[in-house]
């Protein structure tokens, strides 16, 4: 996304106080995110949060990132234990006139079962591409965490669904 779109949604997730989450933002230093995790080091960060959900002990890092130093910014959704990234949203498309952000689910596991992963996630959540619009006001965070989170719920179910059903069999 462009720096000005990152910018927006930044300050509108600061400026918004959703019900049902807890935002916390996180600390930059000059325009970068120290000992945050090792992928980050060094990279323009404009800004970050933890969004935490209390009701269902969920939450994740938001990570507002020039991911590939190339003045592309994206949402990086880092787990709540920092170990990995649960997506990286960067593609913003306009559909009937509403921006939102454009994801597709592709797993790069290296034990052969992705197209397993693929065919449950778009079984399951009915493509493997996802829609989630932008909020244009505070008023709308909410619901755009909602998506996000479901967005990152449902890719960690789908990246592990080889362990729970043996396809093999």
């Amino acid at each position: 996304m462009e720096q000005e779109q990152a910018l927006f949604l930044a300050n509108i997730i600061e400026k918004s106080t959703p019900a049902a989450y807890e935002i916390n933002k996180l600390e930059t230093v000059s325009g970068t995110l120290p000992k945050f995790h090792q992928w980050t080091n060094g990279k323009k960060t404009l800004a970050a949060y933890e969004v935490t959900r209390p009701a269902t002990e969920t939450g994740y890092y938001f990570v507002f990132i020039d991911w590939h130093r190339n003045d592309i910014y994206y949402l990086v959704i880092y787990a709540h234990d920092k170990k990995t990234t649960v997506a990286e949203l960067r593609q913003v498309q306009e559909i009937d006139d509403v921006p939102q952000i454009v994801w597709s689910y592709k797993p790069f596991k290296r034990d052969g079962k992705n197209d397993q992963r693929k065919a449950y996630f778009k079984q399951m959540f009915g493509s493997t591409t996802v829609q989630i619009k932008l909020p244009a006001a505070t008023s709308e965070v909410e619901a755009f965490f909602e998506q996000v989170f479901k967005l990152c719920q449902n890719r960690i179910k789908a990246d592990r669904i080889v362990e729970v059903f043996d396809f093999e069999n």
